[in-house]
């Protein structure tokens, strides 16, 4: 089985639908029904998929689309190059890993898209309400247009079905299914910024610098334990993720509450400097209102950290009993802050459980299974 991976994505640096596209990637080529996988990028991405992603299966090949990089371009691609692409390759299947405008009747062979969020839906502040129209029609187009869908989570499927109540009446062709975790043949190597002062403990956070992550909240707790002398002056705040609309406010609040010398925001990292981070951190802190899934609360998970997250449904569906939470209502720096005092000193629960449910066998089972059974 051939399938064409769909990632050609505006962002230049790593970003979740990046690491699920070559996630996907991975776990299909692990298999023995698929012989090849196509993942195709564009030519601004294929560095970072390369190197960051450790794409070494002699199954995938990582394919540069040469455009510019202008979301003009892109849907232009999307619409009227993709289905040539397709009908040169002649893939078993498409698998789209994010919504994107397509002409299905340009397609010779089934499309299954992933839907990771409804944040064009529930949160447009996200993106701004001109970008997030247009996000939303892409996305009410592909919902409509696809043979399949798989969701990230339950929760994303619950809000897709409110959304998109049609959905219901394709239950059949509509699967949740997790994104998988997978450091196996990774090794951990410290952030190049990091080599002088790797002995310094860290509290860590990662996510994209965007509305939803609540990165503020982090940056106000942990200024609110310095202040009031309940967290050790040693340990720093890194924030991983890349730019976004809310990159500018949090360099703001880090410079207004002192603290250039104690918060480092990261980006662009590869794996194996990711894997050292959540292997050597000290705590990880997720404290977003809003996610469709969370590829970093699971890889926390994975490598055993302590974490506090924010009390919301999909963390509850990931976290279960691993993770200690607080209230995003009241005042969520106080919350925040006393449950991090509260981990710091408390034991690690098992995680084993919680983690097996996003294991690359089962995960690339599960999607083989789904591709046959509905299409």
């Amino acid at each position: 089985m051939h399938i064409l991976v769909v990632a050609l994505h505006r962002p230049d640096k790593p970003t979740g639908v990046c690491r699920h596209a070559a996630n996907l990637a991975r776990c299909l080529a692990d298999t023995d029904k698929v012989t090849q996988i196509t993942l195709v990028t564009g030519s601004w991405q294929q560095h970072y998929f390369k190197t960051a992603f450790l794409l070494n299966s002699a199954k995938i090949k990582v394919l540069g689309i040469e455009i510019n990089n202008t979301s003009i371009s892109r849907n232009f691609w999307f619409l009227f190059g993709l289905p040539n692409l397709v009908a040169q390759l002649q893939p078993d299947l498409v698998h789209l890993s994010f919504p994107l405008p397509f002409i299905r009747s340009r397609f010779s062979c089934p499309v299954v898209a992933t839907i990771h969020d409804l944040y064009p839906c529930k949160f447009p502040e996200n993106f701004g309400y001109k970008q997030a129209f247009f996000n939303r029609l892409f996305l009410q187009q592909c919902v409509r247009s696809s043979d399949a869908l798989t969701c990230v989570s339950q929760t994303t499927l619950d809000d897709l079905e409110a959304y998109f109540p049609e959905v219901r009446s394709k239950r059949d062709r509509v699967k949740v299914i997790y994104n998988i975790v997978d450091f196996e043949q990774i090794e951990p190597k410290i952030p190049h910024v990091l080599e002088d002062i790797a002995e310094r403990p860290f509290i860590l956070c990662v996510g994209q610098h965007r509305k939803n992550k609540n990165l503020d909240l982090s940056i106000g707790a942990y200024a609110l334990l310095r202040h009031e002398n309940r967290l050790d002056l040693s340990i720093r705040l890194i924030i991983v993720g890349s730019l976004g609309p809310e990159t500018e406010n949090l360099s703001q609040s880090i410079e207004q509450l002192s603290l250039g010398d104690s918060v480092l925001m990261l980006s662009a990292i590869n794996d194996s400097e990711l894997c050292w981070l959540y292997q050597n951190c000290k705590l990880f802190v997720a404290p977003s209102s809003l996610e469709g899934f969370c590829i970093p609360l699971v890889e926390a998970l994975y490598f055993s950290s302590k974490v506090v997250c924010s009390d919301i449904p999909i963390f509850r569906e990931i976290g279960s009993s691993s993770c200690i939470y607080f209230d995003l209502k009241g005042d969520p720096i106080d919350n925040l802050a006393q449950s991090i005092t509260t981990a710091l000193t408390a034991d690690i629960p098992n995680q084993n459980e919680c983690c097996s449910r996003f294991a690359k066998p089962e995960i690339a089972t599960q999607y083989l299974n789904f591709y046959v059974e509905s299409i």
